[in-house]
């Protein structure tokens, strides 16, 4: 269930604008390269609110995954270098499977991907040949179809038998300088987001479609941070889950602009490890 109003109320805040999708009859459609002529890249349009986004610190023993869609971890990496690709897959992932398995119980990790961002003020994500920039606006990373369909297309020999099971989509994220001050991450408490809220929308890749949720404003969501978050703590993110008797399925997620960083804050550098979480009937 989501927190008690009293001891959200009672959290320390902040007010920053976050952008939703606004309302559209059209199915929402982002191309992550340079879509043919006379298509647009997005074909959406987002309108920004301004939100009020509580210190999770205070509840990080009460918030979970199963009962929010989030929860925050300790956890110190041996990684010296997170853009060297290699040193990432070879040391940071056994890391990140180990923290996730720990978190869920669960019996089976696969970690299909990762993103390092860093932040370049005025660059667009995805535009050119610099870093990938955070994500500021308001979605979900997979949806009720697409998180069981990342199974079938990684693992189609074991697809048949691991659907059988609870699989879940968790993102780890974590900052790559801290305390971070420059564009964090804020997360929705998940039970107070509507079904109605998530857009099923097609994410565009050159050799496949995927599917992910954009999401419309509805006053009844309660977004929390990390102030300061450390380079020793990281956000657990619940992005799908095929279990329908836990409160919190898809977690809504944002990078956003604190309206508190100091000028001449170091730019936000992250990454996220993406993973297919699987648990045995």
């Amino acid at each position: 269930m989501s927190l008690q109003q009293n001891v959200v109320s009672q959290l320390p805040h902040i007010v920053a604008d976050l952008n939703y999708l606004a309302p559209t009859a059209d199915r929402p459609r982002n191309y992550t390269f340079e879509p043919p002529p006379g298509v647009p890249r997005y074909n959406g349009r987002h309108e920004t609110r301004s939100v009020a986004i509580r210190d999770a610190r205070p509840v990080a023993d009460i918030v979970s995954l199963d009962a929010n869609g989030f929860a925050i971890v300790r956890h110190k990496s041996a990684v010296r270098d997170f853009f060297n690709e290699e040193e990432v897959r070879r040391v940071y992932y056994p890391e990140v499977e180990r923290v996730i398995k720990e978190a869920t119980g669960a019996d089976r990790v696969h970690i299909f991907d990762h993103t390092t961002r860093r932040r370049v003020p005025g660059a667009q994500d995805r535009v050119g040949d610099g870093p990938r920039q955070p994500a500021l606006r308001v979605h979900v990373d997979h949806t009720a179809r697409s998180g069981p369909q990342r199974v079938r297309d990684l693992l189609p020999d074991e697809a048949n038998e691991l659907l059988k099971g609870r699989v879940q989509v968790i993102n780890l994220w974590r900052p790559l300088v801290g305390p971070l001050l420059d564009a964090p991450l804020a997360v929705c408490d998940a039970t107070t987001v509507a079904a109605g809220d998530l857009v099923p929308s097609d994410l565009v890749y050159p050799h496949r479609v995927g599917e992910t949720y954009s999401v419309t404003y509805n006053p009844a969501h309660r977004w929390y941070y990390v102030p300061r978050m450390r380079t020793d703590e990281a956000l657990l993110i619940k992005c799908s889950d095929t279990a329908v008797n836990v409160p919190a399925r898809f977690t809504p997620h944002s990078a956003f602009i604190d309206p508190t960083t100091p000028a001449g804050a170091r730019p936000r550098e992250s990454i996220e490890v993406r993973t297919l979480v699987f648990h045995a009937t």
